[in-house]
């Protein structure tokens, strides 16, 4: 067993993942609510998986984009939950320095990946009912998958220097961090040096993509009202902001609690840590588990196939 309170490594092989501090005693119950979310979350988002492969007529790029989505919840929320629950139920809080740098990657990176996600997703509404001729023209399958391959490249690139950056300082400290995940400031802060660029690298990073892809979104649905409220009726108009009131959930979902957070980890100091780690882990988590249920709630088209596995012709 590691040293919990060593103080003379400069590069160490472990770290102790403290869990939540200071609600250690309570960490058998609060892992209650997390396991169900994370079994909601990777059931929801393998269902929609499975609908989409196995439904011809989902085959286009708004579902594409909801598969690319559904990938990158399972993936954010299993490099951080499955270790979480070990904490809280089995007292494993030991991690290797390598894996802990792999999971800061995994954290950021999908994270970064994700809010693209919800770009592509409001770039098809754009297309789709600003240009609607020529939605299948220009959202043909190779745009679709270049698409996600510039997603992918922009979340690896964004997040790389993070892991890198934090290999690089010595560690004289501790090596405990106060958090259940190694999340990038949690784990830079136990350095003994000089950490103001890693610090102002992860800010920047982290305002930059959340506003960046904010604002493209802005622009697109600004777009997308103005051809909306010039439709002719209500009804239509109601119809046509219909097709983008589930991806208008999931970015609420999921941009609020993130930029809440990022904020709160840095200049609310006077914010209690235990209360700073559990909303950093409810925004880990949110996302993945409610992305399915709105969308499985709010298309008509992954409602009926839903239907079909559960009722079978002719009943």
């Amino acid at each position: 067993m590691s040293d919990y309170n060593s103080t003379d490594f400069t590069s160490p092989s472990t770290f102790i993942l403290l869990g939540i501090p200071g609600l250690e005693v309570a960490h058998v119950w609060i892992s209650i609510p997390f396991c169900s979310m994370y079994a909601i979350a990777v059931l929801g988002n393998i269902t929609i998986l499975f609908i989409v492969k196995t439904e011809p007529s989902l085959h286009g790029p708004m579902y594409y984009f909801l598969s690319m989505l559904s990938v990158t919840d399972l993936i954010l929320c299993t490099s951080t939950i499955p270790k979480m629950l070990n904490i809280f139920w089995f007292n494993s809080k030991e991690i290797k320095f390598s894996a802990c740098l792999t999971q800061m990657f995994f954290i950021h990176s999908f994270f970064a990946m994700e809010s693209g996600i919800f770009v592509a997703m409001a770039f098809d509404r754009y297309v789709a009912i600003c240009d609607p001729l020529r939605h299948s023209t220009t959202l043909r399958n190779p745009v679709v998958v270049n698409i996600g391959l510039a997603v992918v490249l922009r979340g690896t690139m964004l997040a790389l220097p993070c892991p890198l950056l934090a290999r690089q300082w010595p560690y004289c400290k501790t090596n405990i961090i106060p958090h259940t995940c190694c999340e990038h400031m949690s784990v830079v802060s136990l350095a003994c040096a000089d950490i103001r660029i890693s610090s102002f690298y992860g800010l920047t990073v982290a305002n930059l993509v959340i506003c960046l892809d904010m604002f493209f979104i802005a622009v697109s649905y600004t777009q997308i009202l103005r051809v909306i409220f010039s439709l002719p009726t209500k009804d239509a108009r109601l119809k046509t902001f219909g097709t983008c009131g589930s991806h208008l959930c999931a970015i609420l979902a999921f941009y609020i609690p993130g930029l809440f957070s990022v904020l709160t980890s840095r200049f609310a100091h006077h914010v209690a840590l235990h209360s700073q780690v559990l909303f950093a882990n409810v925004c880990l988590l949110v996302p993945p588990m409610l992305n399915p249920i709105i969308f499985g709630v709010r298309t008509k088209q992954i409602q009926d196939r839903l239907l079909r596995l559960f009722i079978p012709k002719g009943t």
